[in-house]
């Protein structure tokens, strides 16, 4: 019962990854891995390349940002040592130079890609398509002992170096924080 209700608070840990990202990992995962069964080699290669690209996502949309055009429209960049790219239009009263590489935005990718590796390591179908040989009482420590630990470190650092950045995959702060003009016409 206390590895069901240590897991189950995952849901917790994963808010430091990008929504997208999560949701299609947790949905392919299972197919890609046949349920943990992993029949075939096909079986272990695809889901190599789905973690792959999932753990790329999670580190690449730390260096992501977004704006608001002078039409009131949000619009999606990547940060980069100059500022953002693509630039916004001369027209846009929006300075892209505010968007530059921030030593936050390395801490916040490690430390995604931490958090989704230990996302991956719990995932029962990839430890049972990997790790046949991991029995429940071992995945069971390794909840008790790994995801504290862990969750702490990057909670910390995320403390530390706080991410300030709306990418891909990341509420917008204006869209969050302000519900109610969710719901007018825009």
């Amino acid at each position: 019962m206390a590895i069901h209700f240590l897991c189950s608070k995952m849901g917790n840990f994963v808010k430091f990854l990008p929504t997208g990202t999560v949701f299609i990992f947790n949905f392919l995962n299972p197919i890609f891995t046949d349920y943990g069964n992993c029949k075939t080699p096909l079986n272990k290669y695809s889901t190599t390349i789905l973690i792959f690209l999932c753990g790329f996502s999670c580190v690449f949309s730390c260096f992501t940002d977004s704006y608001r055009d002078g039409h009131g429209k949000t619009r999606y960049g990547i940060a980069t040592f100059k500022g953002l790219w693509p630039p916004p239009l001369p027209s846009e009263s929006v300075n892209s130079s505010s968007y530059k590489l921030r030593f936050s935005d390395f801490v916040h990718a490690f430390f995604s890609s931490i958090v989704f590796t230990v996302l991956v390591l719990l995932e029962p179908s990839t430890v049972k398509c990997f790790y046949p040989s991991l029995s429940t009482s071992s995945n069971a420590l390794i909840c008790l002992t790994v995801l504290p630990l862990v969750t702490l470190i990057v909670s910390m650092a995320f403390m530390c170096f706080p991410n300030k950045r709306h990418g891909l995959g990341y509420p917008s702060i204006e869209h969050s924080s302000n519900k109610t003009n969710l719901l007018l016409p825009g």
